[in-house]
């Protein structure tokens, strides 16, 4: 998994619950991490890799943010 897919599930799983995916996505391409099109693809990623479901991640997308979360730590 490239760094802007890592980062963008990180994010993703610290979003808090007000936060929208869409308002997720405007704030990575604010960083310039990528662009709001290239978010929405990733998305589309992530739903067909069933990492989320509905508007937030599933438990496999939580294990995988978790191991991210961690490898950042290091």
């Amino acid at each position: 998994m490239d760094i802007e897919k890592k980062v963008f599930l990180l994010a993703i799983y610290k979003k808090k619950d007000d936060e929208s995916l869409k308002g997720i996505i405007a704030q990575m391409e604010d960083s310039k991490v990528f662009s709001f099109k290239e978010g929405k693809k990733l998305l589309k990623e992530f739903r067909n890799e069933k990492l989320i479901v509905g508007n937030g991640l599933s438990f496999s997308g939580i294990q995988e943010a978790q191991e991210i979360e961690q490898e950042f730590k290091i």
